[in-house]
């Protein structure tokens, strides 16, 4: 998109248009492409993709970015601006990104098939018909970047569901494809608990199971239907798009507008009270599953238990300058870092120390599922009470709800009202911030 929205501004400006406001127009543009382009689903290509598709993107996009590009004149009554100037404009944004996309398509397709990038493992569970049709698309469309690891047929007495499990573990299998009309239903529950607790993409081979019950996103793999399981919002290229770009401005705006002036008079507070680094950086689990360091305003006196044992109510090693910025969460202050890094989110499930992920992966069912998207500082279970200490079993597994719930719902306009509570819960001072 970044591309793209270059694209259509350099054209404005060396273009002979005529208009009176540079700027309205380069704005003006700009956000027409983007709203359209979010409304037409543009930049949603998977590696599957036909070109006919492609191809069906651009002639739309088009056709109501060229109507909004027209209707600027009128709206904005813009008499001196050329039609003929406008036309060109259009026709050779068209160009250009007509050839964008494709030259992108192809060299991706190129660098999955020649180079091996971007590759995703996949088993396949079933042997009939359709199963060997879609083994027919993975090893002749090498294009797509898939690369069978092995056919496992539940009609036979050999079939064992945990040594599917184990092979699709011990080689990094990315995703999973069943047909569903060789499995029973506690099968199919097998697998579908077995990739929401490992991180791994489950899809059906379509048929009259229980699993149409559920809320699916059909996909086609060559002229093959395919059934996908869940659909994360943030995978979206445009909602991603959106979500890092709101990431980037609202953090450099925390860092030039809060930490610019604030850390070097807290890091002198914390200096001051106890001995030791002003920020306390831990490992922490986030997006698939990978580690990334964690920063924060140290508020304890540095321990040797710091990075295995979780904060109490009345926690002996908490500063007194400690108690205050945890209770305000001006602590997790520097994490805005981490969002300029790429480790972290604003908002998103908060990320769990190595040791705690570790433990709640094997004990609390779906525990994983949070791990599709990037942690974030505050997040949905957070403003909803469950953060701090986990004292009981509920605590942890309420926290789970909400971060799936977050997962498969993500909304911008969730993300601001998550914002706006985790304000507001700062200012007020939270009880389990201890």
């Amino acid at each position: 998109m970044s591309i793209d929205l270059l694209v259509i501004n350099l054209f404005a400006y060396y273009l002979p248009i005529n208009f009176l406001n540079p700027y309205l127009f380069h704005a003006y543009i700009s956000s027409a492409w983007i709203f359209i382009a979010f409304t037409l689903d543009f930049y949603v290509i998977y590696r599957y993709t036909k070109v006919t598709h492609i191809l069906k993107l651009l002639f739309r996009q088009f056709f109501f970015y060229g109507l909004v590009v027209y209707a600027f004149i009128g709206f904005f009554k813009q008499p001196n601006m050329s039609r003929l100037a406008l036309a060109k404009y259009v026709a050779f944004v068209f160009i250009s990104v007509f050839i964008l996309k494709f030259v992108s398509y192809y060299l991706l397709m190129k660098y999955r098939e020649k180079i091996k990038g971007n590759i995703r493992n996949v088993v396949v569970i079933g042997d009939n018909k359709k199963t060997q049709q879609l083994i027919n698309v993975f090893n002749e469309r090498t294009e797509y970047g898939y690369d069978f690891k092995r056919q496992f047929s539940a009609k036979t007495d050999e079939f064992n569901i945990m040594d599917c499990f184990r092979f699709i573990v011990k080689n990094n299998v990315d995703e999973i494809y069943c047909s569903i009309s060789e499995l029973t239903n506690t099968q199919i529950s097998a697998f579908i608990n077995f990739a929401d607790n490992n991180l791994k993409t489950l899809k059906f081979l379509p048929d009259n199971k229980n699993i149409f019950s559920k809320k699916l996103k059909f996909e086609y793999y060559d002229y093959l239907p395919i059934l996908s399981l869940r659909d994360i919002p943030v995978h979206n290229p445009i909602n991603a798009f959106i979500k890092r770009a709101f990431d980037v401005l609202f953090s450099l705006f925390v860092f030039f507008g809060i930490l610019i002036w604030f850390a070097p008079l807290l890091a002198l507070l914390i200096r001051l009270e106890s001995r030791g680094p002003i920020f306390f950086i831990q490992k922490r689990t986030g997006f698939d599953n990978r580690e990334f360091q964690c920063f924060k305003f140290r508020s304890m006196a540095v321990n040797k238990d710091a990075d295995n044992v979780q904060a109490s109510k009345n926690d002996m090693r908490v500063t007194k300058i400690g108690k205050f910025i945890r209770r305000t969460s001006i602590d997790e202050l520097p994490q805005f870092y981490n969002v300029l890094f790429g480790n972290m989110s604003v908002v998103g499930p908060r990320p769990h120390m190595l040791k705690h992920t570790d433990e709640y992966a094997n004990k609390v069912d779906k525990y994983m599922l949070r791990h599709f998207v990037k942690p974030g500082i505050t997040g949905l279970a957070q403003v909803r009470g469950y953060r701090g200490e986990i004292e009981q079993d509920s605590d942890i597994q309420n926290r789970i709800k909400f971060d799936i719930f977050y997962v498969e719902n993500w909304s911008f306009l969730l993300d601001l009202k998550i914002i706006f509570q985790t304000i507001l819960n700062g200012m007020a001072g939270e009880e389990k911030a201890y």
